[in-house]
């Protein structure tokens, strides 16, 4: 590893992440899995996280609910069942003591929405000046089916990949409350738990591999995909679901909705047909807006974008993410 000290680019989740995690914990640790979670034993899947996030609230949850969303969303990517969740919040001197009921009711009404229960936590207080208000650590145990067993090496030539709805949505919403820019309707964040369109898509279709588009977004996991399997993947610029306002967003600030962060999105990999599976998917709340986006193909190594004049643009991995701290 060259790089001499950290820098926010280490947490984007790009490919400074990615060097970071082989050179320096995967070498040390020795990880089983470079996933977001892992199954350790008698199918118990267990994974961990950290909440950083500005502003604290935004349109559509708050540090709180993030937690609980991201954590119930890393265990279900492996297709098991989510229960059990520990937290910890690291909380700066001076931090409103109503803010935290606020957030706290926001963990509970989250959990019991996922159907998951809180059952250990930790607390404490830094020097005012060392956090950004609270930072919030989780742990989250599920169980895993019989049967179920997703990991990339199952993706195979002509799968097709789909996703469950707008993409972006989560980033241009902290966007706009960061930097009040004041957009009417104010966006809305996407942040969400997906633990059971997860359980109805295991049972509707053959999905091969799931994951959840968050930090560097859907062209990161495709890429970490591609490079992964040693397969190709192109997807069309036409059939991908973006919101008006983050197509705003992306003009004004020379951004692209494929590396924006996402917390309610999943990105799955699917053989056969899909027609069922879509249609089950779209009955479901979150996956209302569920389409096929591109395809698995041995035509082309790495990840392009075929676009609506049809030609083919790579969509690299990106280095680190421009707007870093998003989640």
């Amino acid at each position: 590893m060259k790089d001499d000290i950290i820098t926010l680019g280490h947490g984007s989740g790009g490919g400074l992440t990615r060097r970071l995690i082989n050179d320096i914990f995967d070498k040390n640790f020795k990880l089983p899995s470079l996933d977001d979670a892992v199954e350790i034993e008698n199918r118990i899947v267990v994974t961990t996280d950290a909440h950083v996030i500005k502003p604290i609230f935004f349109p559509g949850g708050d540090i709180g609910k993030l937690s609980v969303t991201g954590t119930v969303n890393d265990v279900s990517m492996k297709g098991a069942v989510p229960k059990y969740l520990l937290i910890t919040y690291i909380i700066e001197e001076g931090f409103r003591i109503d803010d935290l009921k606020t957030i706290t009711e926001s963990v509970q009404k989250a959990a019991e929405e996922a159907n998951v229960k809180i059952i250990a936590g930790d607390t404490k207080v830094v020097e005012r000046g060392k956090a950004d208000g609270l930072y919030i650590t989780t742990t989250g145990i599920g169980f895993l089916p019989e049967n179920i067993n997703l990991k990339s090496s199952n993706i195979k030539n002509g799968d097709k990949i789909i996703i469950n709805g707008t993409i972006g949505d989560h980033t241009v919403a902290i966007i706009n409350a960061r930097q009040k820019l004041d957009l009417t309707p104010a966006p809305q964040s996407d942040c969400a738990s997906l633990n059971d369109l997860v359980q109805i898509m295991l049972k509707s279709g053959n999905v091969k591999f799931l994951r959840d588009a968050t930090r560097g977004g859907v062209a990161t996991i495709l890429n970490e995909v591609a490079e992964d399997t040693d397969l190709g993947i192109i997807i069309n610029e036409e059939e991908l679901p973006i919101k008006e306002a983050v197509n705003a967003i992306c003009g004004l600030l020379g951004l692209d909705a494929l590396y924006m962060a996402n917390e309610g999105k999943l990105v799955s990999f699917v053989s056969g047909k899909t027609s069922n599976l879509i249609n089950e998917m779209k009955k479901h709340k979150h996956g209302k807006e569920s389409k096929i986006i591109g395809e698995v193909t041995t035509e082309v190594k790495g990840v392009y974008l075929r676009t609506s004049i049809g030609g083919l643009r790579p969509l690299l991995m990106l280095e680190s993410d421009p707007l870093p701290r998003i989640c």
